[in-house]
């Protein structure tokens, strides 16, 4: 595999699907120290937040809080409850994955202060539309197959707000538009790469609640929710971090792709290549 660097995450032309993959992952890799410990807190609070309704629910551990057959319009809840809230956290770190993104692809490394910094961050633009789209997630999730269209439609949200500088609305129409593109490429590898990173949570969740359980290390009804509770927060920080970074490549590399992006920034001097970023009009 190759170093983590500008160049191997975004070498700016058009990328196949295992490209964007693996340059979502390297991106990861390089801003684990910013991406990772935001994605963690953010994790394990929704942990918590639906700790609460699980426990009303009568449904619990060990990974899955399998549900309570008499009480499926509840669990049905907390499932789009679920979608929400992941769907929010992934927004609110596309803010810090797009600007590392942008900067690998001008190549730039971009600092944790950097990625974080309020100044010209958007932040309280990104916090308005993360509500947004976990409101609208909820409400998809609630219909059904309804929640794979939100899912495809809404990734470039954050990218289009701290990228391409496109006012909150806006950002909400164009992540459909570029999603819709080259007959839904991008909404289809954003589905994709949930699915992806599902089957890894599955994998890594149940893998290490059973070998926690065959040690004789979670015991008793107390520490089975601890335990539950903490690796379902871990995986996550992974996979939201990961699919975050996916949402900011997927969003450049459309860009790529469908608007001649590279061949914009070889136009431009370096010391403007930032600018020529955000989409004028």
């Amino acid at each position: 595999m190759p170093e983590a660097g500008p160049t191997a995450v975004l070498p700016g032309r058009p990328l196949t699907v295992g490209e964007l993959l693996d340059s979502a992952v390297l991106l990861l890799r390089h801003h684990a120290s910013t991406l990772l410990p935001l994605a963690a807190v953010l994790a394990l609070g929704e942990q918590l937040l639906l700790l609460p309704l699980r426990t009303a629910l009568g449904v619990g551990p060990p990974l899955w809080w399998l549900p309570n057959l008499n009480g499926l319009a509840g669990f049905w809840l907390l499932l789009a409850l679920g979608a929400a809230t992941e769907a929010t956290i992934i927004v609110l770190l596309g803010n810090p994955a797009a600007r590392a993104a942008g900067g690998a692809l001008l190549g730039h490394h971009h600092t944790a202060r950097r990625l974080m910094s309020p100044t010209g961050g958007r932040w309280g633009a990104t916090l308005l539309l993360a509500v947004l789209v976990g409101a609208a997630m909820l409400f998809l999730s609630l219909l059904g197959p309804a929640w794979f269209l939100g899912w495809a439609l809404l990734g470039a949200v954050a990218p289009a707000l701290v990228l391409d500088r496109v006012t909150p609305p806006r950002a909400l129409t164009r992540s459909a538009s570029l999603a819709s593109r080259v007959d839904g490429r991008a909404a289809a590898l954003r589905v994709l790469g949930y699915l992806v990173w599902w089957i890894i949570r599955v994998g890594l969740g149940w893998g290490l609640f059973l070998g926690l359980s065959t040690l004789g290390l979670i015991e008793g009804e107390d520490a089975l929710i601890v335990a539950a509770t903490l690796l379902w927060a871990a995986v996550n920080t992974v996979a939201y971090a990961a699919l975050a970074c996916l949402d900011a490549v997927l969003h450049l590399e459309t860009r790529i792709r469908t608007e001649g992006l590279d061949i914009r920034l070889s136009r431009v001097p370096a010391d403007a290549a930032a600018a020529t970023l955000a989409v004028r009009g």
